[in-house]
C-alpha cells in the first residue's frame, strides 16, 4: 500500500458544503452544492471573492430548490460547472471564462436523458459528481449511492444539444467500507491516469444524506478503465472535491475539500500527499 499524508491546508470562512475545487495560478475555485455562487479564494491574500452565476445567486438554498453543483473542471480558460442531474433543477451546465469573466448557462436535460437511457438509470438515481476532458471527450462520473444505481463513467463527445452521438457507460466496481460500497465524489486527470475520490455513505438515496463511513482515493487507467489502486484516507470524512496541487518525481500532492453537509459557512481544504 502506498504511503500518504493528509493535513489541513486552508480554513476558509464564507463557503459551506464545498463540493468541488480547482487550483489555478495561486487561486482556488470552489463550488458548493447548496449555493449558486462560484467562489475564488486568493491564497496569498487569504481573501474570498463571490462570483454570481445567476442574477439572484444565494447561499444555503433549500434542498428542493438547489442546483446541486457537484462538479467543476477546467478546460482551456473556462471552468465548467455541472449540476448532479438528480432533479430537474439540477440539469444545468455553467461555464465561467477565467479571462473575460463571461458566464454562460445551458440546459443539459437532453444530455442527462441520454445518460439515464444508456445506463438504465432512473430519473432520481442519476448523480453526476465529477467531470474531466480528455482527447475530445468528456468523462462524467456517476455516483452509485442509491439503492438501484451503480458507480460508472460516462464518455460523451460534446455537451452540444445538436450532437447526435450516444454516450458510453463503463461500470466501475469500487471497494466497500464496512458493508457499504464507496461511490464516486470527484475525479481529475493527471497525464493518462484518473485520480478519484469516493465515499461510503450509509444511504439508499441520491437526495438524502447518510452516515459517513469513510473516504478513499484511487487511480484508474483511462485507456483500460481498470483500477490501479485505492487507499482509504479517512474513517469519518466526506471528501467531495479534488484538484492537483503539485507533482514531482517522488510524490504527488492534491487539495481536497470536505463537504460537512451543514449550513455553516466554513470549509476545510486538506492537502493529500501520495
Amino acid at each position: 500500500m502506498q504511503n500518504f499524508t493528509l493535513v489541513l491546508q486552508f480554513q476558509i470562512s464564507g463557503i459551506g458544503s464545498a463540493s468541488g475545487i480547482v487550483y489555478k495560478e495561486n487561486s482556488l475555485f470552489i463550488i458548493s452544492d447548496n449555493s449558486s455562487f462560484l467562489y475564488q479564494y486568493h491564497i496569498q491574500e487569504k481573501e474570498l471573492t463571490r462570483i454570481k452565476l445567476f442574477e439572484n445567486s444565494q447561499e444555503n438554498i433549500p434542498k428542493k430548490e438547489k442546483y446541486d453543483f457537484e462538479s467543476i473542471s477546467l478546460k482551456g480558460n473556462k471552468l465548467h460547472i455541472l449540476g448532479s442531474g438528480s432533479t430537474s433543477k439540477r440539469e444545468k451546465r455553467i461555464s465561467y471564462h477565467l479571462e473575460t469573466a463571461a458566464i454562460k448557462e445551458k440546459d443539459i436535460t437532453k444530455l442527462y436523458r441520454k445518460l439515464k437511457k444508456t445506463a438504465n438509470i432512473s430519473d432520481e438515481d442519476l448523480n453526476i459528481e465529477g467531470s474531466l476532458f480528455h482527447n475530445e471527450k468528456w468523462y462524467l462520473f456517476q455516483r452509485g449511492n442509491s439503492a438501484n444505481s451503480q458507480n460508472g463513467i460516462f464518455s460523451v463527445d460534446t455537451f452540444s444539444k445538436k450532437d447526435d452521438s450516444e454516450p458510453n457507460f463503463t461500470t466501475i466496481q469500487l471497494p466497500k467500507i464496512k458493508h457499504i460500497e464507496t461511490s464516486f465524489t470527484d475525479a481529475i486527470l493527471v497525464e493518462d491516469k484518473i485520480y478519484f475520490l469516493a465515499t461510503a455513505e450509509d444511504t439508499t438515496s441520491t437526495y438524502n444524506d447518510g452516515e459517513i463511513l469513510g473516504s478513499i482515493i484511487g487511480r484508474i487507467d483511462i485507456q483500460s478503465m481498470q483500477i490501479d489502486f485505492t487507499i482509504k484516507i479517512s474513517d469519518t470524512q466526506k471528501f467531495e472535491g479534488l484538484t492537483l496541487f503539485n507533482k514531482t518525481e517522488d510524490a504527488i500532492e492534491f487539495l481536497l475539500c470536505e463537504d460537512n453537509d451543514t449550513e455553516e459557512l466554513q470549509s476545510s481544504i486538506y492537502k493529500l500527499t501520495l
